[in-house]
């Protein structure tokens, strides 16, 4: 694609060849003119001096071709962010060949949705050597980002002609969703208080000496010394910890995200943000917590929620995964949707007018209808309706 402000056959030129500059122009312009002055004067003087000119216009052309070649062009990994964070990118322009490469112009084509692609200038880089180029990027909306092309230019070594190439450099940034930081969640702490009995039972029974043992292992620091199998360490003469069999009861919180219903832009992001803090804070209370969406069904594990929530998108596929049959929290725009949860369970609305909430919610299932106008982080902490 042509850049803006140039010609489709000068661009053409530029990517595949060279094409002469602004002063490249100008000297042919001045060649010809010489030429055919000398055409008409027989003046030897003005062929020599057409035929300098478009010697230098053919070196210049051909050198600048020759500045790009056998550079090579790296990535390192990028690491994920949380939106707005900044996104570090660092390139290694490697010059592969025995003569320095010089007055270079590097592109990192940067998808327009996060910013305008970047550039930089490289004086010199030695034979053999490398250049590495670290910048930054501001993230301002989750997501995953893809893309693979890195261009560099050069006029050397006089500017008379522009060389451009492209090379192939995937790159893919995932820009995490916002998690707000929750010092209590109603929402989550009514789900843990009745299942308290269950969880105080685990909790006894990881702490006690005596349990039902699942395994033995060498002894690591900070192991406390009553988890210590001393018959079978008098054996192997070294220490040997017992692992206990740990009691999973009760049901697990199951956070919803209706990704396969239509949304409003500005209210499925923060749903996306809502769902993230209500993980992290369950997961935080050492809750047995999973998301599911309509494209994955259900996940665990922080970096797999965190990229799954990067990724969403609304009117994902749902015939694939269908919701589980029990309480869980449900995080919609649509109210209608209400009808098929299961008992127990608890919503979060996110209503597209809020003149237009139906009358009947909070009768059967609590929930919390969330104001764009407010703070989500304080309603998340608001008690349920």
């Amino acid at each position: 694609m042509a850049r803006q402000g140039t010609f489709p056959l000068t661009d053409w030129l530029e990517t595949h060849w060279t094409t002469p500059a602004f002063g490249g122009w100008l000297l042919a312009v001045l060649a010809l003119c010489f030429f055919g002055a000398a055409t008409n004067t027989m003046a030897g003087w003005l062929y020599v001096l057409s035929g300098t000119i478009l010697a230098l216009l053919v070196l210049s052309a051909i050198l600048s071709v020759r500045s790009l070649s056998k550079i090579e062009v790296h990535r390192s990994p990028l690491n994920p962010v949380s939106a707005g964070d900044d996104l570090t990118i660092e390139l290694i322009i490697e010059n592969k060949s025995k003569s320095p490469k010089t007055l270079l112009q590097l592109w990192d084509m940067v998808p327009g949705v996060m910013e305008q692609p970047k550039n930089t200038a490289i004086e010199a880089i030695a034979p053999q050597g490398e250049h590495h180029w670290t910048y930054y990027l501001t993230t301002q909306q989750r997501g995953v980002y893809h893309w693979h092309e890195v261009e560099l230019r050069s006029g050397s070594p006089l500017g008379l002609f522009s060389c451009r190439r492209s090379h192939e450099v995937p790159a893919k940034a995932v820009v995490y969703p916002q998690i707000l930081p929750l010092n209590h969640c109603p929402l989550i702490d009514t789900i843990g208080q009745e299942d308290s009995d269950q969880k105080q039972s685990d909790r006894r029974f990881q702490a006690a000496s005596e349990g039902v043992t699942k395994a033995l292992r060498p002894y690591r620091y900070g192991d406390p010394m009553r988890m210590i199998h001393w018959r079978t360490s008098a054996k192997y003469d070294e220490f040997q910890v017992r692992e206990l069999e740990v009691i999973t009861g009760g049901e697990d919180i199951i956070i919803c995200l209706d990704s396969g219903s239509s949304w409003k832009d500005d209210n499925f992001e923060q749903a996306v943000i809502a769902a993230a803090s209500l993980y992290f804070y369950a997961s935080h209370a050492q809750l047995n917590v999973k998301l599911w969406t309509a494209k994955t069904g259900l996940i665990y594990g922080n970096r797999t929620v965190l990229e799954t929530l990067a990724a969403v998108s609304t009117e994902e596929d749902d015939s694939q995964h269908s919701l589980p049959k029990i309480p869980l929290i449900w995080i919609t725009e649509n109210p209608a949707s209400f009808d098929n949860l299961p008992l127990g369970s608890r919503w979060l609305l996110f209503p597209q007018e809020a003149d237009k909430i139906p009358s009947f919610l909070g009768q059967t299932l609590s929930g919390l209808i969330i104001n764009s106008e407010q703070s989500l982080q304080t309603q998340l902490q608001k008690i349920p309706q």
